[in-house]
């Protein structure tokens, strides 16, 4: 429903009418319903808020606080949002279970992280490992600092995911030697793999699990780690980098760099999303959220280049009509 509603607002061209916005398109999905069974088929509530979605999504584009809206990809963006009364349909089963009542499939039991909270809304989403997750909207607390005046500073890195003054060295972990050499095994039968056949998406599946697995090491680290810190400092000081810079190159690729951008080490591009160094500053913002100066972003002071100083010597003595370095005054 999100690719047919934004593949109408792409129509628009400037010699053309406005296409049509939310309103609109729920009135033409009234109308597909009834000749579509395939359309019918779904819950008409979850598929107004796809669209409802979407409209939000081009607001926010056009306020100029997020990117332009892309296209949603099967097995990567799979998944649907309930909100209304139909969210509150959630019942706790024992301690372990719980079950929602989802639109059109009915009671599904899912296992509960964490106390079950009370939320307005509850997105369902399915990854590429093909595990399905259910997410309810809740705004957290935020940590709140305990007061003892203690300052930590955090520096990220690769070979050590986060380094803290106080000496500490932490490392996010992420996939043993034996799983990495399975990783490239399956990696190499990819490649020989045939396109479309049913070998090849075993194997995209057992690679997808792998990964997977990977990646919910590395954010269980990065919300225990930052909950640590959130209790522990008062202060806490994280230099400000900028990640997207460090593993993209600009207009170009990591073979062939763009001619303004130079070649960054691989171990850098490899590893800076492997080590979670952004979602580490975004979690420990997060954690501390609401509470002013908690955390401090510093930025490292470029060096200045050689003789900068003696051009501004030189430049001084010129201005206040003194010889500069380096030459004789001329006779009167």
């Amino acid at each position: 429903m999100w690719n047919l509603g934004l593949e109408q607002r792409l129509m628009w061209r400037p010699a053309r009418p406005a296409t049509p916005g939310y309103v609109a398109q729920c009135a033409q999905l009234t109308e597909a319903r009834a000749a579509e069974p395939w359309l019918k088929a779904g819950s008409q509530t979850v598929q107004q808020q796809a669209l409802r979605d979407l409209d939000q999504a081009w607001r926010n584009f056009y306020a100029g606080t997020h990117g332009r809206p892309t296209w949603r990809c099967e097995g990567v963006h799979e998944g649907f949002r309930v909100v209304g009364m139909q969210a509150q349909r959630v019942e706790k089963l024992n301690r372990k279970w719980g079950r929602v009542l989802v639109p059109k499939v009915g009671w599904v039991k899912f296992r509960l992280s964490r106390k079950l909270p009370e939320a307005k809304s509850y997105r369902v989403t399915r990854d590429r490992a093909g595990r399905w997750h259910i997410a309810f909207a809740v705004i957290a607390e935020p940590i709140r600092a305990p007061g003892n005046g203690v300052v930590v500073g955090v520096d990220r890195g690769v070979t050590v995911s986060a380094a803290l003054s106080t000496g500490e060295m932490l490392s996010c972990p992420g996939l043993s030697r034996s799983e990495q050499r399975r990783v490239k095994r399956l990696q190499r039968k990819l490649a020989r793999a045939k396109r479309g056949s049913n070998r090849r998406g075993k194997i995209r599946a057992a690679i997808a699990r792998f990964k997977a697995r990977e990646s919910d090491r590395r954010k269980n680290w990065v919300e225990q780690t930052t909950t640590n810190l959130a209790r522990l400092f008062d202060v806490i000081g994280v230099e400000d980098l900028r990640i997207r810079g460090m593993t993209k190159s600009a207009r170009g690729t990591r073979a062939a760099p763009g001619a303004m951008c130079g070649r960054r080490p691989s171990s850098t591009e490899e590893s800076s999303p492997r080590v979670g160094a952004c979602s580490f500053s975004v979690c420990i913002t997060r954690r501390r959220a609401g509470s002013r100066r908690s955390i401090l972003r510093t930025r490292r002071r470029p060096a200045a280049p050689v003789g900068t100083s003696q051009r501004r010597t030189a430049r001084a003595k010129r201005c206040s009509g003194a010889s500069p370095v380096g030459t004789r005054p001329t006779p009167t």
